[in-house]
């Protein structure tokens, strides 16, 4: 039997439980909502200026700046450790030569400027700057993540570097002009580019020897492997071609001739899944998507203006370019080969890489 003291409180609360509970002269009381931690993009873009010195860091899906860190002079080549943690970016001293400067008019070098900068990526800071001898200009990582590889553009060799020391093991006479540096899938040999000889020379990291030169198309900019490392591809800017390379010999087995006005083939980056290549065009200002079973151009897309540097997403729906002059980044949607989003960055954007 409820005594009347229990009743009204029975009736009270009956009665809040009508009207919704929770509720103060007829007010709701505020829910306050969970709190949501933000989703990570599910990758980053990473892009040197060159001029302006600093990394732009775009956010994969939205397109959207996230950070903008300054990193040195003349930030140029730059690529991903392989564990994913580190950036090493190429810094030179050197003053800009455009094609058809008189150097002699140039003011002089700054070589303490000259080096490898290491950035971490999940905190996105500049850690350090490592010794990478004269005038860097691109830079790869061996496999193991212990060694860097550095095309040094004013003297003509590639510089092998030792990270946790800091210093330079050995040097390559690599031709005159070295500018491309891309390690093989399996880690075993390094692919370097001359300008001014025309050719690629080919180090062995295990023994850390030059184990072959060959020749390409004149002004050899880049290359790059496709996943298996059977083939490469190699850009040659003034000869308007690229070369497919059969790396179990390192020999070109075809050229394919771009065609186009002021077509001059610069930064190559292979899809995921390696079935096309795709090679930016300088001046001619596209893109350019070739058929690796038929090694046949087979579509195009107008990019930014002088797009160089170029990467791929890690799912190979969408290409980044570095669009110097116009100081931008082109996205492109694959599937379509159109541009979808047009970002911009900092000054004379040089390098693209995607983690």
């Amino acid at each position: 039997m409820l005594t009347a003291g229990r009743s009204l409180l029975v009736s009270v609360a009956l009665s809040l439980a009508a009207c919704g509970g929770g509720q103060t002269n007829g007010t709701p009381t505020p829910t306050v909502p969970a709190t949501e931690t933000p989703s990570p993009p599910p990758y980053r873009i990473f892009v040197t200026n060159e001029s302006s010195g600093d990394l732009t860091v775009i956010d994969g899906g939205t397109n959207r700046v996230a950070a903008t860190l300054p990193l040195g002079k003349r930030p140029r080549g730059i690529k991903v450790s392989p564990d994913g943690t580190k950036l090493y970016v190429a810094l030179s001293g050197s003053p800009l030569a455009p094609p058809g400067v008189d150097e002699s008019t140039l003011p002089p070098a700054d070589k303490k400027a000259d080096g490898i900068g290491v950035v971490d990526i999940p905190t996105l800071k500049a850690l350090t700057v490592l010794q990478g001898g004269s005038d860097p200009e691109q830079v790869a990582v061996t496999g193991d993540g212990a060694r860097l590889v550095v095309a040094n553009e004013d003297t003509g060799l590639a510089s092998l570097l030792d990270i946790a020391s800091g210093k330079i093991l050995s040097t390559f006479p690599v031709g005159g002009e070295p500018e491309g540096v891309t390690m093989s899938p399996d880690g075993r040999t390094v692919y370097v580019t001359s300008e001014e000889d025309s050719q690629v020379s080919v180090i062995d990291t295990s023994t850390s020897k030059v184990l072959k030169q060959f020749d390409v198309g004149p002004r050899p900019r880049s290359s790059e492997f496709t996943p298996d490392g059977a083939r490469a591809y190699v850009t040659s800017e003034n000869g308007s071609v690229v070369s497919v390379v059969d790396t179990s010999t390192h020999t070109v087995v075809k050229t394919i001739k771009l065609t186009g006005e002021n077509v001059r083939p610069m930064g190559v980056v292979v899809a995921p899944d390696g079935k096309r290549v795709f090679v930016t065009t300088g001046r001619g200002g596209t893109v350019v998507a070739i058929d690796t079973t038929t090694n046949e151009p087979v579509g195009s897309v107008t990019v930014g203006q002088r797009p160089w540097g170029i990467a791929i997403s890690p799912d190979g729906k969408f290409l980044y370019t570095a669009n110097g002059p116009s100081n931008d980044v082109s996205v492109v949607d694959v599937s379509a080969m159109s541009v979808v989003a047009t970002v911009k960055a900092g000054d004379r954007p040089w390098g693209v890489a995607v983690r």
